[in-house]
């Protein structure tokens, strides 16, 4: 490594800005009708995080830590506003790829509440019909 990467996460950024592929989502046509359209902020985001410039000024959190100029502590959050969005996003994803797929799906059910009030996450229910999975009838 050269010494001008004083920290890890200069050599961080570095090594993952040269890795095989990480490059392709400059390449990726921005079509909105499916989900490949980015914002301008978002792009600004990107390009800074891949080239380890600074994202933010440092200012203090919803949740109370401190965020750097680099922005990271928002990946990590819980209070993060961002983050509920990609959740939602993520799962709208999954939902459609499951539907084109013709597999009964349901987003978050309600009802699911675990003793201590959390929710779990990932939770499949597959049908069951006198002991046996249920046989999906798929019409075209």
């Amino acid at each position: 490594m050269d010494s001008s990467f004083n920290s890890s996460y200069s050599q961080a950024s570095f090594l993952a800005a040269c890795a095989e592929h990480s490059g392709d989502w400059l390449l990726a046509l921005p079509l909105s009708s499916c989900g490949l359209h980015l914002d301008d902020e978002a792009v600004r985001v990107a390009v800074c995080l891949r080239l380890g410039l600074d994202v933010c000024s440092s200012h203090e959190c919803h949740c109370g830590s401190a965020v750097d100029v680099r922005g990271i502590h928002s990946f990590i959050c819980k209070k993060a506003p961002g983050n509920i969005m990609r959740h939602q996003a993520l799962n709208d994803l999954i939902t459609r790829s499951f539907s084109a797929a013709y597999v009964p799906v349901t987003k978050e059910p309600l009802g699911l509440l675990r003793f201590d009030g959390k929710r779990p996450d990932g939770l499949s229910l597959v049908p069951w019909q006198s002991g046996k999975v249920a046989k999906l009838s798929v019409g075209m």
